[in-house]
């Protein structure tokens, strides 16, 4: 869909932020939705097909560009394709040294393939906005977005998948005894068995409230920043079309947003990285 004179901005907009949903319908048939609304009634256990769909492909370039760059790598006379893998190894090994503790050979191989996926879900924000739906409607599918990390269910996912392991590896590194006293004996503390009693309730309501807040504010500021870049670049497409002036202004403007957008992309996915491993060096602390 192009925004022209057949359409208002508000559906232009709409269109390009609704997924291609599969779901069941209100009559009890499974299909796609062709509509928000029908997406909207589908509820909670429709499939966001164009994200599941982009998601997967990106992890599968990522493993491919990887595992072809460790059966050719060489010593002698490493490609440039080489060094920069070997660079963002490095990177993120050194990031894990910083800030990781404990010992657990899960932890870097973790932070690496977050890092190289959500940056690669994060550079599909620079393809312009019309090309992949024009594309895909050629083939009859009226919707698809391609940025997984405009999707809050993908960085659901992830940062649920981090705080499962976080929550797995604090009980086994402390014990259930251990973990349950970390939630009830901190941050108020006393020597009193009563106050101690006393303290439980006020100190895992606070305890609790922090630990939930973890996944809530690592997937949301993910996904926070990338939709609004994404709303930005479609407001950005809604001036071509609309005279040369207009069209020739929202160039400058796409190019412009387009570079500075490289740093957030980049910045996101070092963020939601960094923010694991520190997740994980709690779960291995022993207080």
């Amino acid at each position: 869909m192009a925004a022209s004179d057949t359409i208002t901005s508000g559906e232009f907009i709409r269109h390009h932020l609704t997924n291609l949903t599969y779901g069941r319908h209100p009559d009890g048939n499974w299909g796609l939705a062709e509509s928000g609304e029908q997406a909207a009634e589908m509820g909670f256990m429709a499939l966001h097909l164009d994200s599941l769909g982009w998601s997967f492909a990106l992890g599968a370039v990522f493993l491919w560009l990887f595992h072809r760059v460790a059966r050719r790598a060489t010593a002698d006379q490493p490609d440039g394709l080489q060094n920069f893998v070997e660079w963002i190894v490095e990177f993120v090994d050194d990031n894990v040294r910083g800030s990781f503790s404990g010992k657990n050979d899960l932890v870097a191989p973790m932070a690496l393939t977050l890092f190289c996926w959500i940056f690669l879900m994060n550079l599909m924000d620079l393809v312009p906005v019309e090309v992949v739906p024009r594309l895909m409607g050629l083939a009859g599918v009226h919707f698809q977005k391609i940025v997984p990390s405009t999707d809050p269910n993908i960085t659901f996912g992830l940062a649920l998948s981090v705080f499962a392991l976080m929550l797995y590896y604090s009980i086994a590194v402390k014990g259930l005894g251990g973990f349950m006293a970390e939630l009830t004996m901190h941050p108020f503390e006393a020597k009193n068995p009563l106050m101690k009693i006393l303290f439980i309730v006020p100190n895992f309501f606070l305890e609790f409230v922090s630990l939930i807040s973890k996944p809530i504010s690592h997937s949301l500021r993910l996904f926070g920043n990338m939709y609004a870049g994404e709303m930005i670049f479609i407001l950005i497409s809604l001036m071509f079309g609309a005279g040369v002036t207009l069209t020739l202004f929202g160039g400058v403007l796409q190019f412009v947003w387009a570079v500075f957008h490289i740093l957030i992309i980049t910045l996101q996915a070092f963020i939601f990285m960094v923010l694991t491993i520190v997740y994980m060096d709690m779960a291995h602390q022993k207080h």
